[in-house]
């Protein structure tokens, strides 16, 4: 076990090495490898993105009109009448009994599932959730429930990344970027959207920045757009006549409205999904039957307003276009919002996208009857994208994304403005959105900052201890309880690593202080060697070199001081370095964040009445041989 753990440090000490020399990035060669796995992950999930879809088609044909057909339809025009009730609710006791006796991972909508295997699970991802995930989600949208296929398939492409990089001798993060991937390709085949969907893993699932993880996700993405256009067809899903390219001050005003607007609803759709998922928590029954119970919510809601039952991807269309009637904006804006709130807090299975697109719609056909006219769907379009802004907290993902549904280019700046005060509004307001607070109830952190670690803003140089002890290699072994006993009166603190010198001053060693004591205890140590103590070939920082790459040397080797020489080519000692150095990385970017000043000051150059002027002043108080410094 020892040699395996060390030679598992020599591994990482060796990879550290590769990546000492600073530069804007870390990504190795070793990334066209995760590419290539990427580019085939992005063409099978495209398959896998339209098998749900045949699937949601064949329940749905089936559970509502009792025929074996694969195509996309709406439950809307049904002849079940009174029974149509019962649909939802037979679908939600299939989906209760595949999720106990199946796997409780098909519950949710997929995202923050997706999220809690990135972030806890290493990225690996169960088989049968592959299999029970899209089967489960095409049984709920089919049987009536209002969710969108998006979120289950960025779980099951997210899946079959995962099993694929399981089959692979592959590192967590490695792991990661191809479930990342898998998600990101069943995003763009859905929706033929495949920048928004990579900036919704950027925003949402990689939780980095690097090229490292970007460049396979991307190219998924793109491989699965380009894939989607021969089985598919190609963008956009919702096509719409373009908007004025300026809308004047009073437009991005209204942008504004539509932002606040925006924000709020996102809060409180939020708070109605948790709300009543706590409640279904009160229930004396087993969260078994709870989508059965959601399912009678959802059966009533249709009969009320049908629009508001599955995908809804017509209704959407319609509102985008702008013909819609009062009743219709109202039924999704009340019933639509109220049974996906209930069906989705009852754990059952779907996506968040679709519904909150619709909603989105919907409040804008409320906005555009008093903000002003910009064109059929304007206000529409703009809030479908601000509500993405504010309930997901991907601000980016909800411009580019209304943007490709649409290819209404026009609205780029309309949907910055509404979008940025949507996500700013709800980030004030509430710690976690719609797809985090599932993950924060279980009782894990996640933070979505991205921020530069300050321990790259600062070099070795620059926290390095100089005040240091170092020993000779030709130091006699009489000579060193006088030395020890030296320091102990000269130093305040105890320096428990002993740099050793030759005769040019360069590093070749260094002495634990431990091994050092205990060979001055020895009753032969006049007769020793002080060379038997040398460790040869020490891990050593260099002067020149950010703290991260400091502090991952120290991970990867174990030991917490290095000795600071000048570089790889000359090492000549300058100093020592330890974790509690590396503090002040931290605190400094701690005073940074925390200490408030006023650098520029604004000063009256007119002099008062009945005083002199600044000029005068110098003049009077200056003699000669004096200076005057400012």
């Amino acid at each position: 076990m020892a040699s395996t753990s060390s030679g598992h440090q020599a591994d990482l000490l060796e990879d550290y090495k590769v990546l000492r020399q600073p530069g804007d990035f870390t990504t190795t060669p070793r990334m066209l490898f995760i590419a290539v796995l990427a580019i085939g992950i992005g063409i099978c999930s495209t398959f896998i993105a339209v098998i749900l879809l045949k699937l949601i088609g064949l329940f749905t044909n089936l559970f509502f009109y009792q025929r074996w057909a694969t195509n996309l339809v709406s439950p809307v025009g049904n002849k079940l009448g009174i029974f149509e009730v019962l649909v939802p609710i037979l679908g939600g006791l299939i989906i209760g009994l595949m999720a106990r006796y199946g796997s409780e991972r098909i519950r949710g909508h997929g995202i923050p599932e997706a999220i809690e295997a990135i972030l806890i699970n290493g990225s690996k991802v169960e088989p049968k959730v592959a299999i029970l995930k899209p089967i489960s989600s095409a049984i709920s949208i089919g049987s009536g429930g209002p969710f969108g296929a998006e979120g289950p398939i960025i779980m099951t492409g997210g899946a079959f990344g995962s099993m694929v990089a399981q089959f692979f001798h592959l590192t967590s993060v490695e792991r990661k970027t191809l479930l990342v991937a898998g998600a990101a390709a069943g995003m763009s085949a859905t929706f033929a959207s495949p920048i928004a969907a990579i900036l919704l893993a950027v925003e949402l699932l990689l939780f980095e920045w690097k090229p490292r993880s970007l460049v396979p996700v991307a190219l998924a993405s793109a491989s699965a757009a380009i894939l989607r256009h021969y089985m598919l067809g190609g963008g956009p899903l919702f096509p719409v006549p373009a908007h004025s390219a300026f809308i004047g001050s009073i437009g991005f005003l209204g942008c504004v409205v539509a932002g606040v607007a925006a924000g709020g609803m996102s809060a409180l759709l939020t708070l109605l999904v948790y709300a009543f998922e706590d409640l279904f928590h009160r229930l004396p029954i087993h969260w078994m039957w709870w989508p059965m119970i959601g399912g009678l919510v959802i059966g009533i809601g249709g009969l009320i307003f049908p629009q508001a039952l599955g995908v809804g991807y017509d209704t959407i269309g319609t509102l985008l276009r702008g013909n819609v009637s009062a009743q219709i904006i109202l039924g999704v804006l009340l019933v639509k919002s109220i049974i996906w709130c209930v069906s989705l807090g009852s754990g059952t299975s779907g996506g968040v996208l679709a519904p909150l697109l619709m909603m989105g719609c919907a409040l804008g056909g409320i906005e555009a009857m008093f903000l002003p006219h910009e064109g059929a769907g304007f206000w529409a379009l703009i809030s479908m994208a601000a509500i993405l802004g504010g309930t997901m907290r991907s601000p980016f993902t909800g411009i580019i994304f209304a943007l490709e549904l649409t290819h209404d280019v026009n609205a780029l700046l309309p949907l910055a403005i509404a979008v940025t005060i949507a996500h700013g509004f709800t980030v004030l307001l509430m710690k976690r959105s719609i797809l985090t607070e599932k993950i924060s109830r279980r009782g894990y952190h996640l933070s979505r900052e991205y921020a530069i670690d300050p321990l790259e803003l600062l070099f070795a140089r620059e926290v390095m201890r100089t005040d240091v002890v170092a020993l000779s290699d030709s130091l006699s072994p009489t000579a060193l309880p006088q030395l020890v006993q030296d320091e102990l009166e000269k130093h305040e603190r105890i320096q428990h690593l002993y740099p050793v010198l030759n005769a040019e001053q360069l590093l070749v060693g260094v002495v634990t202080r431990h091994d050092l004591q205990r060979f001055i205890q020895q009753e032969d140590a006049s007769s020793g060697s002080i060379g038997e103590l040398i460790q040869q070939q020490p891990v050593v920082a260099y002067s020149n070199e950010p703290l991260r790459h400091v502090i991952n040397r120290m991970a990867a080797s174990g030991f917490t001081r290095l000795p600071v020489v000048e570089s790889e080519a000359s090492p000549k000692l300058l100093g020592m370095i330890s974790l509690s150095a590396l503090l002040k990385a931290r605190s400094h970017n701690l005073e940074e964040e925390r200490r408030r000043e006023r650098p520029l000051h604004l000063r009256l150059l007119l002099p008062r009445r009945g005083q002199p002027s600044t000029a005068e002043v110098v003049e009077e108080e200056t003699v000669p041989g004096e200076q005057v410094h400012q």
